[in-house]
């Protein structure tokens, strides 16, 4: 069974609640996952953050919503109890609890008037009910990242052989390498020497070198091109190089790489405009938002 939306979860969290004593969040989260027969896989699945499981997270907005509505109260942080109203709303023998079921509630649609100024906004929120609030945050933003890493793409694969090698010097010298940009360009060019594009420093120290090979490419990168690299490097008694294009690799390529002498990596169009993205090349900043919580901490009374 898939894991169930937090709209499905309201009906069986305030049944869980109908003994009228305290749960913790910990017990509803367990008895529900046990209800719906999730798999441990799905028990431990996280949200694109990482930070907080999927099911968790939807237990938590199926017991956010009925306590703006009054169903259920927080009698101490991290518990719950169902309310006078929700006992009453259990004997009504609701089919479904959901977000429209709760509007019958002048608490909740106050709350909701509080999170949404505009008539598109709610209509946006009703198509997508079934997502929890950072569920859809999540969605928005990566939807918004896959759009600019394409335009990325588009960027690079348009951009002349000379900016595509500055391009790549920005990059490694945003990711740790080659000291400062000054240091980086000064071993960075269009050398052809024997295969190799350039050399930079694996730190700032130098102790170590890595050569590059960069190709704007608009056909896939083979075998060939890669063993000839990997010559290169090893004539040079080199251990470590990186080829970036703006095309893709071959299989075969790929394959030869993973099991060469020295360690290659190889980065492709797709790979170049992520690492452009997370690293703040050819992007700038539009907003920030913070995802906050109420830190319960902050009211504990001694």
């Amino acid at each position: 069974m898939a894991i169930p939306d937090y709209q499905s979860l309201m009906l069986p969290l305030l049944r869980l609640l109908e003994d009228g004593q305290e749960h913790t969040a910990r017990e509803a989260i367990d008895k529900l996952a046990d209800q719906f027969n999730l798999t441990e896989e799905e028990r431990k699945a996280l949200l694109p953050s990482g930070r907080q499981t999927v099911f968790r997270n939807r237990v938590s907005w199926a017991s956010t919503y009925p306590n703006k509505a009054r169903l259920i109260e927080s009698p101490q942080r991290g518990r719950m109890r169902i309310t006078d109203r929700g006992k009453e709303v259990l004997k009504q023998n609701p089919q479904k609890i959901d977000v429209e079921f709760l509007s019958q509630f002048e608490e909740f649609v106050a709350f909701r008037a509080l999170r949404s100024q505009s008539d598109s906004l709610n209509r946006a929120t009703a198509r997508t009910a079934d997502e929890t609030p950072e569920e859809l945050l999540v969605r928005g933003y990566s939807s918004l990242k896959e759009n600019v890493i394409s335009e990325l793409m588009e960027q690079v694969k348009s951009a002349s052989p000379e900016f595509f090698e500055r391009l790549v010097v920005e990059l490694l010298v945003k990711m740790g390498y080659g000291g400062s940009y000054r240091e980086a360009a000064t071993v960075v060019g269009r050398s052809g020497d024997e295969g190799v594009d350039g050399v930079i420093k694996e730190d700032r120290l130098g102790l170590d070198v890595i050569y590059i090979q960069a190709k704007r490419w608009t056909t896939s990168v083979g075998i060939r091109e890669v063993c000839e690299f990997a010559g290169a490097i090893q004539d040079k008694r080199a251990r470590k190089g990186i080829i970036i294009t703006t095309s893709t690799f071959t299989r075969d390529a790929g394959e030869f790489a993973s099991r060469a002498d020295c360690k290659i990596v190889l980065i492709d169009g797709q790979q170049l405009a992520e690492l452009m993205f997370e690293y703040g090349v050819g992007v700038s900043t539009v907003a920030v938002y913070e995802v906050k919580k109420v830190d319960y901490d902050f009211f504990a009374e001694e």
